[in-house]
């Protein structure tokens, strides 16, 4: 039976408990990574230290997170807890997608890995089509062109270009 702290909390329940251990726990282990990541520079101000931003960033996140764990009225973790850590692992699928399309891209260029991606993400987000099909390949063109010309970005060539003859080498480094 809820108590009467647990009927006086505002806001929706679920997910918080998670969240707050989770960002405990990651602000821990940043925080312990500390010392390795970044350095004390001798006959500089305290205050303009490398590390000392990072440290009162990661340990107001301790603090913050802590005090959220501390003032919960619950100590479990529900059914709707889990439900809500669902919906973020459907919400983390698509970072993963992005990390696969920032690693494939060095290896197989990148209006080739944006031609597959797009529509493929596309595909993934239910719209199976052919119009949008068709727009998703010339949204990877346009994307591709935009970044390349227009704003000149340099992203670097696909490892898989070295394999090619001389000049179509170079024209699909410097253009695909």
């Amino acid at each position: 039976m809820p108590s009467e702290r647990e009927h006086r909390f505002v806001g929706p329940r679920r997910g918080q408990l998670v969240f707050a251990l989770t960002f405990v726990v990651i602000a821990l282990l940043l925080l312990s990574q500390i010392t390795g990541q970044t350095r004390w520079v001798e006959k500089t101000k305290f205050v303009a230290q490398p590390r000392f931003w990072p440290a009162v960033g990661l340990a107001g996140m301790l603090l913050m997170g802590g005090l959220h764990l501390y003032l919960l009225p619950w100590r479990r973790v529900s059914r709707y807890d889990m439900h809500e850590v669902r919906n973020w692992g459907k919400v983390l699928e698509y970072v993963l997608w992005f990390m696969v399309y920032v690693l494939a891209v060095p290896l197989l260029g990148y209006l080739p890995v944006t031609l597959a991606f797009v529509p493929a993400l596309s595909w993934r987000m239910g719209y199976r089509g052919r119009l949008m099909m068709g727009l998703s390949l010339g949204f990877a063109v346009l994307t591709v062109v935009l970044f390349k010309s227009l704003l000149g970005v340099k992203i670097p060539g696909g490892a898989i270009y070295e394999y090619l003859p001389g000049a179509l080498r170079s024209f699909f480094i410097l253009y695909l």
